[in-house]
């Protein structure tokens, strides 16, 4: 069975993902698959900077905007679903695009990852390593937070083994959903994957571009909608998205609005930071340099290699502007 092709639109947070995404897919007659794992929740539009109607320009997004937030969701589950929307894209004689920030959700699901019910210890620890690595032992002790937050308070993070350790009892013993992203092995896949990651050469040029971000969600109504998202009760998982986490010491008035800030954008751009190593990691990718061309220049060079490549099988731009 012939594998299906899909262009997938990498990189950090403010890079312009999904604005590519959306002119690739209106010029090859495609749809977008989202691989976010926190715009999958309803409600968290303006911290998860989910793309509004007018930016999605008349293209339909899948698995974006479907649960609420104390629904659980894993690795698991997203390549079940991205791959049920892939089919649905491809039945209607439409293309697959793939945008999103969530490295571990699109690579899983591009590269066939399978997810047995037992796995080995051995395994979990290297998994486990591994992730250290790449997104730094922030990011794991997050999540021991959001899957053991009575384990994660009587750890410091600084305490790399106890974090490490406290992660791998967790996943071998309890049988949640969020223990299937460290059961994955490798397996056959059924998408011919061709990845697009937009990079930096000057890496204050993305912080600036965080830090615009930020000041333009807090305009739109950030504060607000954390103060909404904490008081209907979030769950541990949605808790931690970047946006709600760094402003909750002002909504308990422990901090100053002004320190509330800069602290998200200084956890934005480690964010940001953490997503350029995994990008070096992985499948090969066709870098383009976000901060040396313009929108309009960033997407002819996209669509060159998409054409370079014959991503499409010979199939031509449905728009005679990508040429």
């Amino acid at each position: 069975m012939p594998k299906i092709p899909v262009v997938a639109v990498t990189g950090p947070t403010a890079s312009g993902k999904t604005a590519l995404a959306v002119r690739l897919a209106q010029a090859y007659g495609g749809e977008v698959i989202s691989a976010d794992s926190m715009q999958i929740y309803r409600g968290m539009d303006i911290a998860t900077a989910k793309p509004t109607k007018e930016e999605m320009r008349g293209v339909p997004h899948h698995l974006m905007d479907f649960l609420p937030p104390d629904a659980p969701y894993s690795v698991a589950a997203f390549c079940r679903d991205a791959a049920a929307a892939a089919r649905d894209i491809v039945s209607r004689g439409k293309r697959v695009f793939l945008a999103g920030g969530t490295g571990l959700y699109a690579d899983a699901f591009l590269t066939g990852m399978r997810f047995p019910e037992e796995t080995d210890p051995a395994a979990v620890r290297e998994i486990l390593l591994q992730k250290k690595e790449a997104l730094g032992i922030q990011a794991l002790y997050d999540e021991l937070t959001a899957v053991d937050p009575e384990t994660a308070g009587s750890i410091h993070i600084n305490n790399e083994k106890r974090v490490l350790r406290a992660l791998e009892i967790y996943y071998l013993t309890n049988a949640s959903p969020a223990r299937a992203r460290l059961q994955a092995v490798s397996g056959e896949s059924d998408y011919a994957p061709f990845y697009i990651a937009l990079v930096f050469r000057d890496r204050n040029a993305l912080y600036s571009r965080i830090n615009e971000r930020v000041d333009d969600m807090i305009r739109r109504g950030l504060p607000e909608e954390a103060r909404a998202f904490y008081a209907s009760g979030a769950s541990l998982t949605a808790s931690q998205a970047i946006g709600y986490k760094e402003l909750k010491p002002w909504l308990d008035g422990e901090t100053d609005f002004e320190t509330a800030v800069e602290n998200l954008k200084r956890a934005t751009r480690r964010y940001a930071k953490r997503q350029l190593t995994w990008l070096r990691r992985g499948p090969e990718k066709h870098y383009l340099y976000r901060d040396a061309l313009s929108d309009e220049a960033l997407f002819e060079q996209a669509c060159r290699l998409i054409d370079e490549a014959n991503v499409f099988e010979g199939g031509e731009p449905s728009e005679t502007y990508c040429r």
